[in-house]
């Protein structure tokens, strides 16, 4: 097994219980190197990268349930993996927020990145969306809806 590379170069060995989720990890790694390698041609430029938010968000969320949800980690193994880059602790920060349950990227909420200074199309509930702008999807990451109330 190849050995894991830390983002923030710490030597320190990973916390107890990491060997647990070491293989769903490695795979969401291998995925992303997929993602990264993908070819592009003909692709939006937006739809390039698409694929690389979807993972992100997937692994972000495993880490995010297993403390919150199943609270199967430790602290201490919950915070190594946030500093070394396993998952998005802006993004998990937001999910711990009403309204926020279901936030796909951190673009998509922040209003400098939209016309009008306003969130994405996918922040709105599908019932608030008439039936011919029903089939949008957010121009930065793809989701379809990523609003927490319907």
């Amino acid at each position: 097994m190849p050995p894991i590379r830390h983002t923030r170069g710490s030597k320190k060995p990973p916390p107890e219980g990491f060997e647990e989720i070491e293989d769903t990890l490695l795979d969401f790694a291998n995925k992303m190197k997929d993602a990264e390698a993908a070819p592009h041609e003909g692709k939006k430029k937006n739809e390039a990268t698409w694929d690389i938010f979807r993972i992100s968000h997937q692994r972000s969320r495993y880490v995010y349930e297993l403390y919150y949800k199943k609270e199967a980690i430790s602290k201490s193994l919950y915070d190594w993996l946030l500093k070394n880059g396993y998952g998005d602790a802006n993004l998990i920060a937001k999910w711990k927020k009403q309204g926020y349950e279901k936030l796909c990227c951190m673009r998509c909420i922040q209003a400098k990145e939209h016309n009008f200074n306003t969130t994405c199309i996918c922040r709105v509930p599908r019932a608030r969306l008439n039936e011919e702008s029903s089939g949008i999807q957010c121009t930065h990451c793809g989701c379809r809806g990523c609003a927490s109330s319907d």
